[in-house]
């Protein structure tokens, strides 16, 4: 029994690999609420662990919601995934995404009742997600609005991370929040596109990548346009709590990176750039939440002692 969900988890769902960043994700989120506030000192424990512990959940509750939108495709095209080649059934992935949350609904009520309100917010755009809004074949067709409906889930899933905060502190959310917001939902465009970026010899067939939809300039001239769209939303997050020249230091460093990346992509397409892009997504998503929240409160932390 525990093999199979090592092996999927490792497949589909790597915990050490997500962790980090889902722990960097809901960290800045918790730390950058509070600094808004005024606050410059390590967030409560409670209000961590909850965000990283939910957040944690969220993002499983979405790989297993894509396991049961994807089914039919996963049996036609990519059989060699787990749930198609029968080592985990829907049936339990269905239990474990019920499991989810109820953890996620007893931390809520363990730390604030009111966070019950955001927590079903957030449930219920995930269920549209998963229906497609009712509304597939028509996404479908649009691949952009496709893609700005469902990334519409990270800032939702960060406001909730950040309401471990200032609901409980001040109950209501603190001017500047929005940037941070802003920040996730072009991050997660970064990702979703990032991870659909390959090389024409690594397409498969059936499955929709940006790079076969869109083309690979287009792609990497959009997965390009979302990394300036977050630095810039960054900036502005970070000017909200005195920590601008640090965040453009970084990511003209990250995005430097980037440019030759993509320069180096559109020029050859080699087998197996397009993971070099993937990873570069994830690296530009730990710098983005150390730099808003760790960072932050190490160098003032340093500054006071």
């Amino acid at each position: 029994m525990g093999g199979k969900w090592w092996t999927y988890q490792r497949e589909r769902f790597p915990v050490v690999g997500h962790g980090v960043l889902i722990g960097a994700f809901s960290f800045s989120a918790v730390a950058f609420s509070g600094m808004l506030r005024g606050e410059h000192g390590m967030p409560a424990w409670p209000a961590i662990v909850v965000a990283f512990v939910s957040c944690f959940l969220f993002f499983l509750q979405l790989r297993i919601a894509d396991e049961f939108k994807d089914f039919e495709e996963d049996a036609r095209y990519r059989p060699y995934r787990p749930v198609p080649r029968g080592l985990v059934s829907l049936r339990e992935l269905g239990v474990v995404f019920v499991m989810a949350g109820v953890v996620q609904l007893a931390l809520a009520w363990w730390l604030d009742a009111r966070l019950i309100v955001l927590l079903g917010v957030t449930w219920v755009y995930l269920a549209l997600m998963s229906k497609e809004f009712f509304v597939r074949r028509w996404l479908n067709g649009r691949p952009v609005v496709y893609l700005l409906s469902h990334m519409a889930i990270m800032p939702l899933i960060d406001l909730y991370a950040t309401s471990t905060d200032w609901l409980i502190e001040v109950g209501r959310p603190p001017s500047g929040l929005v940037w941070f917001l802003l920040a996730s939902f072009f991050n997660g465009i970064v990702i979703e596109i990032g991870r659909k970026i390959r090389s024409p010899s690594d397409e498969e067939e059936g499955v929709k990548t940006y790079s076969v939809v869109w083309g690979p300039r287009a792609a990497v001239t959009a997965w390009g346009a979302a990394i300036v769209c977050t630095w810039g939303c960054a900036v502005v997050a970070a000017w909200h709590i005195g920590f601008v020249w640090p965040t453009v230091a970084v990511f003209g460093v990250t995005g430097g990176v980037a440019v030759v990346l993509v320069s180096g992509f559109l020029r050859a397409q080699a087998q197996g750039m397009g993971k070099r892009v993937e990873h570069l997504s994830g690296v530009w998503t730990l710098a983005l939440y150390l730099v808003l929240g760790v960072a932050p409160l190490v160098t003032r932390g340093f500054g006071n002692g």
